[in-house]
């Protein structure tokens, strides 16, 4: 079974494959994610990404909330989802960070159980990036293994995050099962 911090660097690679794809007119493109085009869908990782060294440093969302609130990207999408993804891999890279306690919006959680949440985040929205600007869909097939795994194949939504799970019809492949507890429909 691969470590938990090199499933994050693959899915981080996934997204940031998708977001090298996008060309100058895709920015405005919709995608799977209801309200959100291609640049609010790449600014909800950029913010992500930005919560992560002041999460594992111990600080608090109500510390950072209002200067990450709002649009992240600025002028250079894709040179701000480069720096973005660096400095929040290296947070995970630092000793312990599996370790700490996060203090989530949701409430405190292991930085291992925050490091699942931004995996699967990551892999899910390369998905989505990839459908919305017309690149691979394809997720590194060990990563949807273990993404199901950590899921334990139960639906996902309707929550606030996600929608309800969708059909799938029978011999529907990992990845397909995997985005459909999402309320995906591959």
């Amino acid at each position: 079974m691969p470590e938990l911090i090199d499933l994050h660097a693959t899915a981080m690679g996934e997204f940031d494959r998708r977001v090298r794809a996008v060309g100058t007119a895709d920015w405005g493109r919709p995608t799977p994610c209801r309200d959100w085009d291609v640049h609010d869908l790449v600014d909800h990782l950029v913010t992500e990404q930005l919560w992560v060294p002041h999460l594992l440093s111990g600080g608090r969302v109500r510390d950072l909330a209002e200067d990450l609130a709002g649009d992240n990207l600025g002028e250079e999408p894709a040179a701000t989802w480069a720096i973005a993804s660096r400095e929040a891999r290296l947070a995970w890279l630092s000793p312990g960070a599996l370790e700490r306690t996060v203090h989530l919006s949701m409430g405190d959680a292991p930085g291992e159980h925050y490091l699942w949440e931004m995996t699967f985040d990551l892999a899910v929205h390369a998905w989505d990036l990839a459908r919305a600007v017309g690149a691979d869909e394809r997720l590194d097939p060990g990563l949807v293994a273990e993404l199901r795994v950590w899921t334990g194949d139960r639906p996902l939504g309707p929550a606030p995050m996600f929608e309800a799970p969708a059909a799938v019809p029978d011999g529907a492949s990992p990845q397909d099962r995997l985005l459909a507890l999402t309320g995906r429909t591959p």
